[in-house]
């Protein structure tokens, strides 16, 4: 797509407040006088709805009372088809947008409404009963009462004490009342959000001489492999601690080499923030030592050796030398035979 210069985009850019991104969407936000309809980012960005969906209830929000939103109504004012528009409709109302309820007429015909809210969550909230002007007028002819005040109960007195009043009743603490949880928490932030601060540069746990200069001549190389990632001195000197990591961790050269050039965007700008950000993330795992490498030998199943019966020579499976069953049941018949006998 060839990019077009437009001198009142650029008058409106210049206008956006903050320091604009390197990458995704720019918001010009102009606001709207007549013909605009408000709607909740709990629909713009609902996880769960398709765009598909989302459009169409944008489209129904839009348009006045009583107007036709049926499947064939609907699909005269869009471009998409009635199967799209019918499984767009069955999204909004499995998630409450939609609701089609049954009403009874005055004439005993029973009618079907179709409602559409634009915050069903809203609807389980207990509504609070709207509370009266404070500058309510009394009706004509009327007298405002005066307010009575009670007066506070007499106490008896004691002589020889000062008389005291008593103090004003105190009025109850009203409870505190939590305020309501987020009904819909935005999958994508705000532009204006904060990012979080990049990872750091990985450094080798053991810096030699030798890495470093291992890691030095590598990205002085790596231009005649990818030409794209030409780098200054600065760049080299920065650059090198990270793919100092890479090799103490046992890297090759040429996996290291492909996992930072390969596939880059079409326009590089920047090569030396790529390759930071790829020496940063994609930073493979240190090896394994001697213990963890003997785990993964030693055998998971212990097998239990053959034996020779002491009594008839026979082979069998036991931890320590001795007799087989046979023999063991053998004896022991022999045995309480004996006793049996004596």
């Amino acid at each position: 797509m060839d990019t077009q210069q437009n001198t009142a985009l650029t008058r409106a850019l210049a206008e956006v407040p903050g320091p604009l991104p390197t990458s995704g969407v720019i918001h010009i936000a102009i606001p709207h006088t007549d013909r605009f309809t408000v709607v909740g980012n709990h629909l713009a960005q609902h996880p769960d709805l398709s765009c598909t969906a989302v459009g169409i209830a944008v489209r129904i929000q839009s348009l006045p009372q009583g107007i036709e939103i049926g499947i064939k109504a609907l699909a005269a004012r869009c471009r998409e088809g009635e199967k799209r528009i019918a499984a767009a409709l069955r999204e909004l109302e499995a998630f409450g947008y939609l609701q089609r309820v049954r009403d009874r007429l005055p004439s005993g015909r029973v009618i079907t409404r179709t409602v559409f809210c634009n915050q069903p969550t809203a609807l389980l909230r207990p509504r609070r009963p709207a509370a009266a002007p404070p500058h309510a007028q009394a009706p004509a002819g009327a007298q405002a009462a005066p307010e009575r005040v009670p007066a506070p109960a007499a106490r008896p007195e004691t002589p020889g004490q000062p008389e005291t009043l008593a103090a004003p009743p105190v009025p109850p603490t009203p409870p505190a009342v939590s305020p309501p949880a987020p009904l819909f928490v935005p999958l994508v932030p705000a532009p204006t959000a904060p990012k979080p601060p990049p990872r750091p540069l990985p450094h080798p746990s053991e810096p030699t001489p030798e890495l470093d200069r291992a890691a030095t001549a590598f990205l002085i190389d790596l231009h005649r492999h990818a030409p794209q990632f030409t780098l200054s001195e600065t760049d080299v000197r920065r650059l090198a601690p990270g793919v100092a990591a890479w090799l103490e961790r046992g890297a090759r050269p040429d996996t290291i080499r492909h996992a930072l050039t390969d596939d880059p965007p079409n326009l590089l700008k920047h090569p030396a923030k790529l390759l930071k950000y790829r020496l940063t993330e994609l930073l493979p795992p240190p090896p394994p030592g001697i213990h963890d490498l003997a785990a993964l030998a030693r055998p998971r199943i212990t097998v239990t050796p053959f034996q020779t019966c002491d009594g008839c020579d026979r082979a069998f499976r036991s931890p320590t030398p001795g007799h087989c069953r046979d023999c063991r049941e053998h004896r022991e018949h022999r045995s309480e035979a004996t006793r049996t006998a004596a």
